[in-house]
């Protein structure tokens, strides 16, 4: 898988995006005493490797982190500055929730606070869902970067 790059200084307004979402979900970046059953969801939802990562967000103040939260509980979540500086990822919506824009609200959910906290740019490392990315942030992909930083099984 390649990683892809995203010209932060020209994120797409994420104020709809946002605004739509919170119809659904309370979308906010997690607090300490969350981080227990933050860790645990996405290492039971998505993998132990994604819940190392999201625990790493924890050690930013703020948390380097966001999190959607409906009346069910945790459907949602998106980190940066965890795998590597600079990097956006992981992130992901639990299967039932997808597809109701949740996950591009995360996602520039957590750009924009890249971008505030300095960022020019942003990678994602080792991009899944391409076209998505390609979508919601105009993201495009980086030159030789595979197997990028993501070790080979």
């Amino acid at each position: 898988m390649f990683d892809m790059l995203v010209r932060l200084y020209d994120l797409p307004d994420a104020g709809p995006v946002l605004a739509a979402a919170a119809r659904r979900v309370t979308l906010r970046r997690p607090r300490d005493e969350e981080r227990g059953a933050l860790v645990d969801w996405v290492g039971r939802t998505f993998s132990a490797g994604w819940a190392s990562e999201c625990e790493r967000a924890f050690a930013s103040d703020p948390p380097s982190c966001f999190v959607a939260i409906a009346e069910v509980g945790i459907v949602g979540f998106a980190c940066h500055d965890c795998t590597r500086r600079n990097f956006f990822g992981p992130a992901g919506v639990a299967d039932a929730w997808r597809g109701q824009g949740l996950g591009a609200a995360l996602t520039l959910a957590c750009l924009a606070a890249m971008r505030d906290a300095g960022y020019a740019y942003a990678i994602i490392g080792g991009v899944g869902p391409a076209e998505f990315y390609r979508r919601v942030c105009g993201a495009t992909p980086i030159e030789g970067s595979t197997p990028g930083i993501y070790p080979t099984a």
